[in-house]
């Protein structure tokens, strides 16, 4: 797209801290609060032009549900301290674990972000449910954590260790596994 050679900033909500978030995603000016003693650009201005991140959104706070909705329904924020907003061209993509219809009625996930985010809806089955790309995603998991070409580490994985992975229920999902390969790599060098 576009945005190919612009910002990709990701943002782990979860990670967020709840005294700071606001001011993480959206920015600051100097003296908003104690401790803010210069001008901060929050997550969307540093992705202007690109596209931002929000891995883990059911986590995000209520509070800053409805300042996610306010953007994505006219394209600005307003930085803490401010009293103008800022218009910012950031595509917004959003992952989660958790079931956001299920946290709309339980009242813990706004119903109107839900709507205007699931514009797009991409469905990533659990990897224990497509074991097929288990040897692949181990092989170039491996491969990161070594710091080599795929190729160079594709051999390390015998049909044993790749029959027991294949076996494997990988209830933490993709993560697992790659922690999996990174543990592997560290007890092996």
């Amino acid at each position: 797209s576009k945005r190919a050679d612009m910002p990709f900033v990701p943002v782990n909500c979860g990670a967020l801290t709840q005294t700071l978030a606001e001011s993480q995603l959206f920015g600051h000016k100097k003296g908003a609060f104690t401790g803010a003693d210069k001008d901060h650009k929050g997550f969307f201005e540093v992705a202007n032009g690109g596209t931002l991140f929000l891995d883990e959104l059911g986590e995000l706070d209520k509070n800053l549900q409805v300042k996610l909705l306010r953007f994505l329904e006219a394209g600005e924020i307003q930085r803490l301290g401010e009293s103008q907003p800022i218009t910012v061209d950031v595509r917004v993509i959003s992952a989660t674990n958790k079931d956001l219809r299920q946290m709309v009625a339980d009242g813990h996930f706004r119903e109107d972000l839900l709507y205007r985010l699931n514009m797009f809806h991409v469905h990533l089955p659990p990897l224990r449910d497509r074991r097929e790309d288990i040897p692949d995603l181990a092989r170039h998991a491996l491969a990161r954590h070594a710091k080599r070409p795929v190729e160079a580490v594709a051999h390390l994985l015998t049909p044993d260790a790749l029959h027991v992975m294949l076996a494997h229920e990988f209830k933490g999902n993709v993560r697992e596994l790659v922690n999996a390969m990174e543990y592997a790599w560290i007890v092996s060098g």
